[in-house]
């Protein structure tokens, strides 16, 4: 399981990638990812094209993830998911949550 950061050119997006399983072992450093930036990105992009798995803990990091980022008004794309992963987000309403795309 691998976490990476990248934060765009300008500032105002934050591009997680997960690779390998999304799992409670991924906690910290998903929540490292998003909570030790040293800017304020108005939108996230968590990118889920090399997770080959994902469970239940991991939903509640993105709820946490939604949290931080606003709440409601939290702009978070969940993008290249697998059908594995797109059928646990749909399953879980998530679609209502996130953008998935």
């Amino acid at each position: 399981m691998t976490i990476s950061a990248q934060l765009s050119a300008d500032g105002q997006e934050l591009i997680i990638s997960v690779e390998g399983r999304f799992d409670f072992s991924a906690h910290q450093d998903f929540r490292n990812a998003y909570e030790r930036v040293d800017a304020s990105p108005k939108r996230y992009r968590v990118d889920l094209s090399n997770a080959n798995y994902l469970d239940s803990s991991a939903l509640g990091m993105l709820l946490l993830l939604r949290d931080h980022a606003g709440g409601d008004n939290a702009r978070i794309s969940l993008v290249n998911c697998r059908p594995d992963v797109r059928k646990i987000l749909a399953i879980s309403n998530f679609e209502q949550l996130f953008e998935i795309a």
